[in-house]
């Protein structure tokens, strides 16, 4: 009997059927054993958090260039907080704790996002080690990054680049797809 309240709901200007498609194809993307096999990252719930904001910043930061995407971009958004808020929930996080939590996941979403759009327009070796900190928890020193951050690094340039090439209907209608990870052409 909570239809009379549905007034009192932000109305969502996306579509929910879009919102879902491209939420569920970064979480997939996320998901590719390759990301844990061959590149370094932790197969754990903070690895698996932060590969899925790094998918869900390449998606935004092409977004923020794509006419009349806001709501979606706004959206996508909404549906990664519903999705956390869920997750906390599921593993049994009480109800008291779960804002605190949600805290600090959107302030690790807006550092990261933050030091990647940084680290993407410093260009040569500095995405790479934001991803070595962030992603793999491993600090830069003397030598560089490590060869799963360079890697990493090049898949992420790489699927930036591709996004931007993407037409604008065409990511607004679900239509795209992410890069293999070991795709020959990402050296780094």
């Amino acid at each position: 009997m909570l239809w009379p309240f549905s007034h009192f709901r932000k109305p969502r200007l996306a579509p929910r059927g879009t919102i879902e498609a491209i939420y569920g194809m970064i979480v997939t993307q996320a998901r590719e054993p390759i990301f844990y096999r061959d590149l370094g990252v932790p197969d754990t719930v903070n690895g698996r958090f932060d590969l899925l904001l790094l998918h869900l910043w390449l998606l935004l930061r092409r977004l923020r260039t794509a006419p009349d995407s806001t709501a979606l971009a706004q959206a996508l958004f909404d549906r990664f907080c519903e999705d956390m808020d869920d997750n906390l929930r599921e593993m049994g996080v009480g109800d008291q704790t779960v804002p605190k939590r949600m805290r600090a996941f959107g302030e690790a979403f807006y550092g990261r996002s933050m030091a990647y759009d940084q680290a993407m327009d410093e260009g040569g070796e500095a995405l790479a080690a934001a991803i070595s900190r962030n992603l793999l928890s491993r600090n830069v020193l003397d030598g560089g990054a490590p060869a799963e951050a360079r890697r990493l690094a090049a898949y992420a340039r790489a699927a930036d680049a591709e996004l931007e090439r993407t037409d604008a209907a065409v990511l607004l209608g679900a239509s795209f797809t992410f890069p293999s990870p070991l795709r020959e052409d990402m050296t780094p």
